[in-house]
């Protein structure tokens, strides 16, 4: 039995222009072919395709040294031409991992682990695979928060927009704004290191602030190309508490004519309930409009459900990425969508990374999908080269024609 466990990313980055050769049809199944690849090479691992041209590989292993051995056998691999309906084409892998030991299991930080590898890997152009019980990164907190107005002010951090897409309207709704730190010794630091360690240092009110403020501008660039896209920031549970720092968003959000709305996690309520669902009411009253975050993956209330001046509902990728190989998935996230619309709200799922999952949650009825088979988070300028080629269309021909044959099936399966 293995003593580390193993999350590696292989993301196909020349998948876009593959496509162009091999076509829509024979791309689509391009990612389920490096996928049978994989599983040929490295039998002990557990392989599964994350969306178009992203390829999800679990494993357990003795020591550390034979992930870095597997990922290592994983490029040399792929360097070769990879043969597909008997042509040869040349992938090109962006790979990035996450480990840790076993008995330190945690899924959230190993998966945002591997995603800020493959981050790095796609900027480095080399394979990264982050070790999550190096000492670095585990006592440097402390030192993060030091750093942080520094960082700052010299321009480290910035932000990246993941767009959420309406499913009915086939039209880019929303984006979530995603703060990033380039550390110039320690490279890109893991958003819940920098983030966790703010909240516990009382820093966090500055951290969000600058989002806020950057966020503001970069809307501002939007606007000026034509696009009117609202941008919903992460509210720490800290803050909803916190008076100065509730006064100080809405005179920066009065003043200016963004469209910012909020995402908060339900427990972020739990800590003070009275306060929080008094803050919120602030927002709203000023036309901030707030999204539950992560819905389901924490100690969910309808008591405090039904109070919330919420319009939108997040349903946490945990139910999403598994929704059509579980049976009770389905069923969990039908039931969520109808509780939602019932109260008025609109339907978000979080972590859509295959066609499959899109076409069950049209059917389902759900509202707006967010994950990597709409896009990766981006930077300002990616995001606007994004919206401007409509690349979210490319998916509706791979994701909806099963509606048109399966959907009466889906509906009898979740009546």
């Amino acid at each position: 039995m293995g003593f580390w466990r193993i999350l590696i990313l292989a993301e196909i980055s020349n998948f876009a222009s593959l496509r162009r050769h091999l076509g829509q049809g024979r791309a689509a199944g391009l990612a389920r072919a490096v996928k049978a690849a994989i599983r040929e090479c490295f039998s002990f691992a557990d392989v599964e395709v994350a969306g178009r041209n992203l390829i999800e590989i679990r494993f357990d292993c003795s020591t550390a040294h034979e992930a870095e051995e597997v990922v290592q056998s994983l490029e040399d691999h792929f360097r070769a031409p990879f043969a597909l309906d008997e042509e040869r084409y040349l992938l090109s892998l962006s790979i990035g991992g996450g480990l840790c030991p076993a008995f330190e299991g945690d899924d959230i930080r190993l998966v945002e682990a591997a995603e800020t590898a493959l981050d790095q890997a796609r900027e480095e152009n080399r394979a990264v695979l982050l070790d999550l019980s190096r000492e670095e990164l585990q006592s440097h907190r402390p030192a993060l928060v030091r750093e942080l107005p520094r960082a700052i002010a010299a321009g480290e951090l910035f932000m990246q927009y993941q767009p959420k897409v309406h499913v009915r309207r086939q039209e880019i709704a929303s984006a979530e704004a995603l703060v990033r730190w380039d550390h110039p010794t320690r490279g890109l630091i893991l958003p819940g290191e920098f983030i966790s360690a703010a909240e516990a240092a009382g820093s966090i009110c500055a951290l969000t602030l600058w989002c806020i403020k950057q966020v503001i501008h970069d809307q501002r660039i939007f606007a000026e190309r034509g696009y009117d896209i609202p941008v919903f920031v992460n509210i720490s549970g800290v803050l909803l508490a916190d008076s100065e720092f509730v006064a100080q968003v809405c005179a920066l959000l009065e003043g200016s004519s963004a469209k910012i709305g909020f995402e908060i996690t339900e427990t972020a309520v739990i800590r003070d309930p009275a306060i929080a669902l008094k803050h919120l009411q602030q927002f709203a009253d000023i036309g901030v409009p707030v999204a539950i975050d992560d819905y389901g993956a924490g100690l969910s209330s309808l008591a405090y459900l039904k109070q919330l001046p919420a319009s939108e509902l997040k349903i946490d990728k945990m139910f999403i990425t598994q929704l059509t190989s579980s049976n009770r998935d389905p069923l969990i996230v039908r039931s969520t969508i109808d509780l939602a619309h019932a109260m008025e709200m609109e339907v978000t799922a979080e972590g859509v990374e295959t066609p499959a999952a899109l076409a069950l949650l049209s059917v389902m009825g759900c509202d707006l999908v967010q994950g990597y088979l709409i896009s990766r988070p981006l930077g300002r300028d990616a995001f606007l080269a994004y919206v401007e080629e409509e690349a979210h269309r490319k998916i509706a021909p791979v994701g909806l024609p099963n509606l048109r044959n399966g959907g009466d099936f889906w509906k009898r399966a979740l009546a």
